[in-house]
């Protein structure tokens, strides 16, 4: 279950990863955080190698285009635009923003400041992975094509945290109220 060949995606696979770094929702609009971490095992044996985006963000940088930032891997769904993805030693770090335009963006926002939803995954195509001793699939190169906002990530070190601008809207609003109040009903 580290992945799902995508169906009619042509082999499309998605890695589910929750954001040990946090990933961090503010003014209601902007996301940052880590989208996958190198080293670690997902609940399916996969763990991505340090250095596996490199090709594929390089050659998505010179074909002027970017990783799309989609709501459940739905492509029929874009709620926002990564205005940065990259390598660091730690994974691959995303930071952009929800479009506020766009109905499904607006819900994003609120669904991650409600706590509804915390994870985050990616949609890419293995280029080279080998086994290991364990079992385990090393991911040494991907091809990226999406990192969505999901319900249910695959990689559990990490965790979302999400901070919204409770004055932007009134779905915001609302949900930043009932985050309050489910957390004085849990301090009771």
């Amino acid at each position: 279950m580290g992945w799902d060949d995508g169906g009619d995606a042509g082999g499309l696979e998605r890695k589910f990863h929750r954001p040990e770094a946090g990933l961090a929702v503010d003014a209601g609009q902007r996301i940052s955080g880590y989208a996958s971490v190198f080293g670690a095992a997902d609940h399916g044996g996969d763990v991505v190698m340090p250095g596996a985006y490199a090709a594929s963000l390089a050659a998505l940088k010179a074909a002027g285009r970017g990783v799309k930032m989609l709501w459940q891997h739905d492509p029929a769904q874009p709620i926002g635009v990564w205005d940065e993805v990259r390598e660091d030693d730690r994974g691959l770090w995303v930071s952009g923003r929800l479009l506020p335009e766009v109905a499904k963006g607006r819900e994003a926002a609120a669904l991650i400041a409600a706590g509804a939803v915390d994870g985050l995954s990616i949609g890419y195509r293995t280029k080279r992975a080998e086994k290991d001793g364990k079992g385990r699939r090393l991911l040494a190169e991907v091809e990226l094509w999406e990192v969505s906002l999901v319900t249910f990530p695959m990689l559990s070190q990490a965790r979302v945290q999400a901070k919204a601008d409770p004055g932007l809207d009134l779905v915001g609003r609302l949900a930043q109220a009932f985050a309050e109040a489910r957390r004085d009903l849990a301090g009771r």
